[in-house]
């Protein structure tokens, strides 16, 4: 079976969301199923199917996460030798040379990835671009508004 890179943190979030739906949402989906029970007539009980619906989408994405994390070759660049280098998990400041801003992003795992947040999947083109240059260097990314021009200032391990 084919592993997949994840940050350490966005391991840690896996494990969070699966203590969270073990521990708190499951719990009380069973206890709302229960109640619901006791109304009497199933077939016409609104709660009953709500709930069991809702028990559904817990447990699917429990599986979901749990498949995740078992097939997760977690990687923790801060115990990676920096080089100046981009490679899976190093946080990257660009400075766009047409517009003169900067720009951060983390390389993620694919389930990893926020744009709002600054997680770029290793599969994006921002990534695939950046993978492997050094600080200094300037890189060329298509983007659907056309290609941009960016140098890159940074390349943390953080």
């Amino acid at each position: 079976m084919q592993k997949f890179p994840m940050t350490v943190e966005g391991a840690e979030t896996l494990r969070n969301e699966i203590h969270d739906l073990k521990t708190v949402q499951r719990p009380q989906v069973i206890a709302a199923i229960a109640e619901a029970r006791e109304h009497g007539d199933l077939k016409e009980n609104a709660e009953y199917h709500a709930a069991r619906e809702q028990q559904g989408f817990i447990e699917a994405r429990l599986a979901d996460y749990e498949a995740r994390l078992s097939n997760a070759q977690i990687i923790d660049v801060k115990a990676i030798e920096p080089t100046g280098k981009v490679i899976f998990g190093t946080t990257i400041t660009m400075l766009n040379l047409d517009t003169d801003k900067e720009v951060t992003y983390k390389i993620v795992g694919e389930h990893e990835a926020n744009v709002k947040q600054g997680l770029i999947s290793l599969t994006s083109p921002i990534a695939r671009a950046l993978i492997g240059k050094e600080e200094g260097d300037e890189v060329r990314i298509e983007t659907p508004g056309g290609v941009q021009l960016y140098e890159i200032l940074t390349v943390e391990h953080i």
